[in-house]
């Protein structure tokens, strides 16, 4: 659901609405009649949504919860000394579902006061794509910094905004995945702080002991990984990841 909505930001009109009409042939001419510019414009419009769709995944992804959520978890594994385990295809797979579910109630938006209206034909492309970046803009705005969003105004020496209105879509999302990386590394920081307190304490003891030639790594890691699993880390880190959207 949320795929689709986000590939209605970006679809061209025509080729919405080129459900029932037949493709045109791909053959193109400097001469002919009033209509060969019409089909040249259609499958111009073809290719550009076929360029969309190409980078439709990287899109979700900058302008969903996806960013924050796989940074905590590699510092989750980086943290317990397993820098392969679990693989990243499990991480990133969990990290797709729990963006999924976050961002349930943004694509239920936009699908129901945007691309249903537009696939029944009640509303035009321009109005269903101002009414779809409405929920995204209010999620981005909610957890992006006036800071980090200001960043790209220097950089570009734009004018600065008056209300969010003025804020164009582009200079939103630059800014809210800025916003994610610094939010997303204070609580890789935070968790990380436990798991290096534990180190510390096995290479005290082992210094202690005299056994300087064993790696405290090596011992810790199993009391890192009972830890973790003796708190439940997993359901408690997923459940605390969704509540900060939330908040």
């Amino acid at each position: 659901m949320l795929a689709a909505a986000l590939a209605l930001l970006c679809m061209p009109d025509a080729a919405m609405a080129a459900r029932d009409i037949s493709l045109p042939d791909m053959q193109l001419t400097l001469s002919g009649g009033a209509t060969e510019p019409e089909k040249v414009s259609v499958i111009l419009e073809i290719l550009f949504l076929l360029t969309v769709l190409s980078l439709a995944p990287a899109i979700m992804l900058t302008v969903t919860s996806f960013t924050r959520i796989i940074i905590v978890f590699h510092f989750v594994r980086q943290a317990m000394g397993l820098p392969t385990l679990p693989p990243n295809q499990v991480l990133a797979s969990l990290a797709i579902f729990m963006t999924v579910v976050i961002m349930m109630p943004v694509g239920k938006e936009i699908n129901d006061r945007a691309l249903q209206p537009y696939l029944d034909e009640r509303i035009g492309f321009r109005e269903a794509l101002t009414v779809a970046q409405e929920p995204l803009r209010e999620f981005m705005f909610k957890h992006t910094r006036e800071k980090d969003l200001s960043v790209f105004y220097g950089i570009t020496g734009m004018e600065r905004p008056r209300n969010k209105d003025d804020v164009p879509t582009v200079m939103l999302a630059a800014g809210y995945v800025i916003s994610e990386l610094k939010t997303g590394f204070t609580i890789g920081f935070l968790i990380y702080i436990p798991f290096l307190v534990l180190d510390m304490v096995v290479a005290s003891i082992l210094l202690a002991m005299g056994m300087m030639m064993l790696p405290p790594m090596m011992v810790s890691m199993p009391f890192k990984i009972l830890l973790f699993v003796m708190v439940d880390g997993w359901s408690l880190l997923t459940t605390s990841l969704v509540n900060s959207f939330m908040l």
